[in-house]
């Protein structure tokens, strides 16, 4: 837990990080063997690319520098509950374990909609289910939605 809770921390700063870039306030790093071995924030508008959430552009970035597309050895830790686009890159490339802050019940609750757990629902109905920790830093995770989006509007 104390391990989750350092990655978190990374993941949190990346998602502030992405709203001093100009972004949504999204994280991700990701870990192998206790080591950050890639991360990344949110870059929709920035990037003008708007499926280049935390996880599916690190995924995208991780994978073409490295030629790595097997990650089953490997952990995510993401800010908040990885979107049905990203959880199911996450399938396509065997993640072993998925950590998350908030979850995306909780960020459509901010928006004002119902959401559902989107990670889980991709998850148990694809060939690739990875290990998850949910809940990891929330309320800190929490925070840093509530206030982007106090002022923001989502996409």
């Amino acid at each position: 837990m104390q391990e989750d809770e350092k990655f978190m921390w990374e993941a949190l700063h990346l998602s502030r990080q992405a709203v001093e870039h100009g972004n949504e306030p999204f994280g991700a790093v990701l870990v192998k063997n206790g080591e950050i071995v890639f991360s990344n924030e949110n870059q929709i508008y920035t990037r003008h690319d708007p499926t280049f959430h935390g996880e599916a552009g690190l995924i995208r970035e991780f994978c073409a520098q490295t030629a790595i597309t097997d990650l089953r050895e490997y952990t995510l830790y993401s800010s908040c509950e990885p979107c049905f686009m990203c959880s199911g890159a996450l399938v396509w490339v065997k993640l072993g374990r998925l950590v998350y802050g908030a979850s995306n019940m909780e960020l459509e609750h901010i928006l004002g909609n119902e959401g559902c757990n989107c990670s889980r629902m991709v998850f148990e109905h694809s060939f690739w289910q990875p290990e998850v920790t949910e809940g990891i830093l929330r309320k800190e995770a929490l925070e840093i939605l509530e206030k982007y989006f106090s002022t923001n509007k989502k996409g």
